[in-house]
């Protein structure tokens, strides 16, 4: 440890606080959350220099150093120090034969009962900030603070030391005393850190105004959220799942989150299910130790299967089909040097483009007038107007090493003027007689980029209009709610649905569905004929339970 870092030492959680600077305004003990202070300078924003220092602090890299450092020119004598997170470390070495290997109840009592052990749970409960280091370089890998109150002037220390730890993956708060001020004094620092960083976890933070939905802004790169114990209520869930996905906008980057042990009901559940409508980055999701009873427990299960679009859904998606219709429209065929803009023409038309227009556009192109060449180019861009002034009629004087392909860019429909072959010609209008007999759904799966989910193929019945539900939720946990066989019959439908899918054949093509649920300690009989049989619906779908059969049938064999 540097000589920065060794501070003086922290004392222990019952010692009496030893004196401060008035300066100081952290609360470095556990038993100091509810204390008040009164600094007698003005808190600078996150990001600016600190007032006893007008030059900015270069971080080393070495996070012990950077906090002790800063912690010091702000003006703190006594602030937490930075240690490696504790690991529990073995009591005995396993032996070949199982009969000598200790119970637990034995490991238990000779780990609680050694010196060490001791010392470290009294170590665990002070206030400190521990890493965990890679293995390599001892660089920093994940930061955890727990158990004492993480003020603004703290965070705008780590704002300046944090930035310079470029292995940083995960950022861990257990009870460490958040407002929804400093949640998004931290929120704006998260951008400075390095762009390794993937998993928050804020656990034991409640909020008043519940403003947890800020780290699933649209922008965020936040891929592992862990929001467990903060008292999240239906008010709460409700800008969850609002963050998840709306109309118009979507989450693309959150791929697990974490919000056991709230008290989110039936109306929050239903928040959850709407956020999951347009949703396709989520792949984890847990609602355990909630309040969910069989109205939100339907709502969920209905959005995994397919589901019916509103009106305004509905509506929605015919201006997507319509503004995707007329950015392929706007884009002129002159500009593709690649051969690509036939295609174009053809989607073009199956997004109700009249024939009538296509033919004008392939007169104009193709005409032998340099008039009507020169309009079209003229809406192409600069690169085609110097092409146009160097010759009408001719090939350009400065000689295109694309003479002999002129049959091939006739095709392309590049602006050249020998373009107007009559092969050439007739190989497009072959090709859009063809091609004019494609759906809307082979138009809507050729596009690489979605830029709404109401994009995806669906289904119309009776007049009405389905989405094919989200597939792309493979872990679901609603374990302890008050979920009773009215809604396990909800999530049987669901289940046999998605295990009908997943052995057809169009399931080979993207995601299949959920491939792990649970939903034990509800308020049903787990030997209730629905509970088994999503049970056993499930079991040759969890990864897990594969790897566990491939392994017992390895070791007879072996």
């Amino acid at each position: 440890m540097s000589g920065e870092a060794s501070a003086p030492p922290v004392a222990s959680p019952r010692a009496p606080r030893p004196g401060i600077q008035k300066s100081s305004g952290a609360v470095t003990r556990k038993g100091d959350r509810g204390a008040k202070e009164k600094p007698t300078t003005v808190l600078p924003p996150v990001g600016e220099e600190e007032p006893k220092n007008p030059e900015e602090y270069q971080g080393t890299g070495v996070l012990e150093v950077d906090f002790a450092e800063l912690c010091t020119r702000w003006g703190y004598t006594d602030f937490p120090k930075v240690v490696t997170r504790p690991r529990p470390h073995p009591t005995f070495v396993p032996s070949a034969s199982t009969s000598e290997k200790p119970t637990v109840d034995e490991q238990r009592l000779s780990g609680s009962c050694s010196l060490n052990s001791l010392e470290s749970k009294y170590e665990f409960f002070r206030p400190t900030i521990q890493v965990e280091l890679e293995p390599e370089d001892k660089s920093v890998k994940e930061i955890y603070i727990r158990g004492w109150k993480v003020e603004e002037r703290i965070l705008g220390i780590f704002s300046k030391c944090l930035t310079s730890l470029s292995q940083l993956q995960a950022i861990n708060l257990w009870k460490v005393g958040l407002t929804d001020k400093t949640l998004t004094t931290f929120i704006a620092l998260l951008p400075l850190c390095s762009s390794t960083l993937r998993k928050v976890s804020l656990e034991g933070n409640p909020l008043p105004e519940q403003s947890y939905y800020k780290l699933m802004a649209v922008d965020s790169t936040i891929v592992h959220l862990s929001l467990r114990n903060n008292n999240i209520d239906d008010h709460g869930a409700q800008l969850l799942g609002q963050a998840l996905s709306t109309l118009h906008s979507c989450n693309r980057t959150l791929v697990s989150l974490n919000l056991g042990f709230n008290h989110i009901g039936d109306e929050g559940a239903g928040y959850i299910a709407d956020g999951l409508r347009f949703n396709r980055s989520l792949l984890w999701l847990s609602l355990a130790h909630n309040r969910i009873q069989d109205k939100g427990a339907l709502k969920l299960a209905e959005v995994l299967r397919p589901f019916e679009l509103t009106h305004t859904e509905v509506v929605e998606r015919r201006r997507l089909l319509l503004e995707k219709g007329s950015q392929e429209r706007s884009r002129s065929p002159s500009t593709s040097r690649h051969g690509d803009s036939k295609t174009e023409r053809e989607k073009n038309q199956l997004m109700g483009v009249s024939s009538f227009a296509m033919v004008e556009k392939d007169k104009t192109q193709t005409t032998k007038t340099p008039k009507g060449l020169g309009k079209k180019k003229e809406k192409s861009g600069e690169v085609v107007k110097k092409e146009e002034k160097s010759g009408s009629g001719q090939l350009p004087t400065q000689g295109i090493p694309k003479k002999e392909d002129s049959t091939k860019a006739g095709k392309g429909k590049v602006t050249i003027p020998e373009q107007k072959l009559s092969k050439g010609k007739g190989t497009k209008t072959g090709s859009k007689e063809k091609r004019s007999i494609l759906l809307e759904s082979e138009l809507v799966g050729e596009t690489s980029e979605m830029v709404s989910p109401l994009l995806e193929p669906v289904e119309h019945r009776d007049g009405k209009v389905f989405m094919p539900g989200n597939k792309v939720l493979l872990h679901l946990n609603l374990l302890r709610n008050r979920i009773t066989e009215v809604g396990l019959e909800a999530f049987l439908t669901t289940v046999q649905y998605q295990a009908q899918f997943s052995k057809s054949k169009s399931a080979s093509k993207g995601p299949v569905g959920l491939l792990w649920l649970s939903l034990a300690k509800n308020c049903f009989s787990p030997q209730c004929p629905a509970y088994t049989t999503i049970q056993e619906l499930m079991l040759p779908r969890d990864p897990v339970s594969k790897a566990k059969h491939k392994e017992a049938a390895v070791a007879p064999s072996t």
